[in-house]
């Protein structure tokens, strides 16, 4: 029953921080981001990344919701289907963060 507690409260606070990063705000959450010196901080769209990144908690938050789901109902499928998602969305997330400059103002204004 702890365990259900733990993921619902984990669920939750992931599920309010997907919302904050969809408005586009909270940028400074973001390891890595936010220890940037500032010159390099103005290199990158901060709203875009915040929006991703909330797209990818939101995915997280699915994942974390599987994992409860599972032990409530003592079902390893969802718990096994919640790790898939998990593992998946963060491979996904690395490798669309580091490649293409996606996130890069140059790049995306045409400069």
């Amino acid at each position: 029953m702890i365990g259900i507690i733990i993921y619902s409260i984990i669920f939750f606070l992931f599920l309010a921080l997907a919302f904050v990063f969809s408005a586009g705000k909270g940028a400074f959450l973001i390891a890595g981001y936010n220890t940037l010196p500032e010159e390099e901080k103005a290199k990158y769209n901060e709203t875009a990344l915040a929006k991703f990144m909330g797209k990818i908690m939101f995915g997280i938050s699915g994942s974390l919701l599987l994992f409860a789901l599972g032990h409530l109902f003592s079902q390893n499928i969802l718990f096994i289907a919640g790790m898939v998602l998990f593992f998946g969305l963060i491979v996904f997330a690395l490798v669309y963060i580091n490649t293409g400059n996606r996130f890069n103002k140059n790049e995306r204004s045409g400069k």
